[in-house]
């Protein structure tokens, strides 16, 4: 038995992998990763593979970034740790305070957690607790869209309409409204906007929040809508007096342009956002809430009940807020402008293959198309296949993405398209 074999072997025996069903481990081995590189992930036999799924979305600069891990380094020398509650260091503050800036002090407060689905707990948690401090505890529901997803803790999964994830504990959640998603494919934004209004019309005394996955719905294929509609949707929250809670766990930190999807949309702040993933760059777990001067001061309060008695022990680690300074630094020295530059060689390099596939659609960094004539099981094969192209990539059924870190030069371009093709041709032959 080979070194790679081994711990494969040894990693199905003792390690339950996420999102697996682990019975399918003999079919699609783990990749044995031994290091990483720039764009590049190297097993244990040194073979290579272009990670262009930012290994789930949160490698932004590539591996082994030197700027963030100088970042952690330095810190690590300093302060490893220390509680939040009672405490406070310089990069969470300096972290809390930058990020606030770039809406422009319009969500001023920064709730530290530990990653995605946590950060969506803390924002319905707040929801509902900050109506409930103004004596309007009746608002209690929470809307969601059509196929939207925000994370598989208890109340995360309440708000997601992904069945595979969701199914198996519908019994201990609590029950959202679903409302129609806008699909830019399907021209759906109206019919969407339209059952958005009626249900507010009905429940609004009783809804405390709509959420939102900004621009792009990712684990429902890559469903992208435009800007217009969530101007719409803010403008109806905010006539029906009902939070927003945007989630840009994923399509924030520039994945679709701008450091904010929100950025994009030209429309009041949501009343909380939502940020992980990619915020560290894809070096240590990290979550923010940031939400208004409305919401925070609801519960300013003498009565300790009042306050938001919610944490974790690495609440706003230094470590991690560190990373995530060494993030921000990337994008004051010009990050998004380098972005569409990356964007524009991947769109002139996935043209030629718009005639053999559904729907390729961009939005920034987010690539993706359907294949609708798709085998069984085409995501499995599709990523077995692409292994032997030198590329990690997995498909969200029969829809590919590309969502790669921001290290697209031409050349790099020009691989990941000849890539995918030959990957594609051998699945379809």
């Amino acid at each position: 038995m080979t070194a790679t074999q081994d711990l494969a072997a040894r990693s199905r025996a003792a390690v339950w992998h996420p999102c697996t069903q682990m019975a399918r481990l003999d079919a699609v081995p783990p990749l044995p990763i031994a290091r990483g590189e720039g764009g590049w992930l190297f097993d244990t036999t040194g073979r290579r593979y272009f990670d262009a799924n930012s290994s789930w979305w949160v490698n932004l600069f590539g591996h082994s970034d030197k700027a963030l891990h100088d970042a952690i380094k330095a810190q690590l020398d300093t302060l490893p740790h220390v509680m939040l509650a009672g405490c406070t260091h310089e990069p969470a503050v300096r972290l809390a305070e930058r990020l606030s800036a770039r809406t422009g002090g319009a969500l001023g407060h920064v709730f530290f957690g530990s990653d995605g689905a946590s950060a969506v707990e803390i924002a319905l948690k707040q929801s509902f607790h900050c109506w409930k401090n103004r004596g309007r505890a009746e608002k209690r529901e929470f809307v969601c869209l059509k196929n939207s997803y925000h994370g598989e803790t208890l109340g995360a999964l309440s708000v997601t309409d992904v069945q595979v994830f969701r199914d198996a504990y519908d019994p201990l959640l609590m029950r959202a409204h679903i409302v129609c998603a806008p699909d830019s494919r399907r021209s759906t934004e109206d019919l969407a906007l339209a059952e958005m209004r009626e249900l507010l019309e009905r429940r609004a005394d009783h809804i405390a929040a709509v959420i939102v996955e900004p621009l792009v719905q990712c684990a429902a294929g890559m469903v992208m809508h435009g800007a217009g509609y969530l101007r719409a949707l803010r403008a109806l929250t905010l006539e029906f007096g009902v939070h927003l809670i945007a989630d840009e766990i994923a399509v924030g930190c520039g994945r679709t342009a701008g450091f904010f999807a929100w950025d994009q949309v030209k429309a009041p702040w949501p009343d909380f956002l939502l940020l992980s993933k990619g915020i560290t760059g894809g070096t240590m777990p990290l979550s923010l809430v940031l939400t208004t001067d409305d919401v925070f001061d609801a519960f300013l309060s003498e009565d300790v009940a009042r306050g938001f008695l919610h944490s974790h022990s690495y609440t706003g680690n230094p470590l991690a807020c560190a990373a995530a300074n060494a993030v921000l630094d990337r994008f004051d020295a010009g990050q998004v402008e380098e972005i569409g530059r990356q964007a524009q060689r991947m769109a002139d390099a996935f043209a030629p293959l718009a005639p053999r596939v559904a729907d390729l659609r961009q939005r920034g960094m987010i690539l993706a198309f359907d294949v609708p004539e798709a085998p069984p099981r085409f995501a499995e094969a599709f990523h077995l296949k692409a292994r032997e192209h030198e590329l990690l990539i997995r498909p969200i059924g029969n829809t590919v993405y590309l969502m790669p870190p921001y290290l697209i030069d031409d050349a790099t371009a020009a691989f990941l398209a000849q890539a995918v093709t030959a990957t594609l041709n051998d699945v379809l032959a």
